[in-house]
């Protein structure tokens, strides 16, 4: 039986990964060096060390799911000043979610939802 699916992303430049990540309001549980284990509430992500990888081209993509008050958290982003992905602010979408879309060091794709 399958109990958690655990989500693994390829990091760059360690720091700036932390970093990155701490502000989002993840905590860090574990360094391994070249492999991070991170958690926010329930839910946990793993960091590999991927120093080729050219963010422009990466195709890795994580989907946030948010229980109540997205509206709330996208302020708090705006807030800290992070990034908002160039087509991805804050929306009502035609498959019942308000979504919006960040970028992380590495290039991958972080979209946050809420169902409406």
């Amino acid at each position: 039986m399958i109990s958690q699916i655990i989500p693994k992303l390829p990091f760059i430049d360690k720091q700036n990964t932390i970093d990155y990540y701490k502000n989002l309001g993840f905590e860090f549980t574990a360094d391994y060096g070249n492999y991070l284990i991170a958690v926010y509430n329930n839910s946990e992500v793993h960091f590999f060390e991927f120093k080729e990888l050219t963010p422009a081209k990466s195709d890795f993509m994580l989907y946030l799911k948010i229980s109540n008050n997205i509206d709330k958290f996208y302020q708090q982003i705006q807030d800290k000043k992070i990034a908002i992905h160039p087509n991805g602010s804050l929306e009502s979408k035609s498959w019942s979610m308000k979504e919006f879309s960040l970028i992380d060091p590495a290039g991958t794709l972080l979209t946050f939802g809420e169902k409406i």
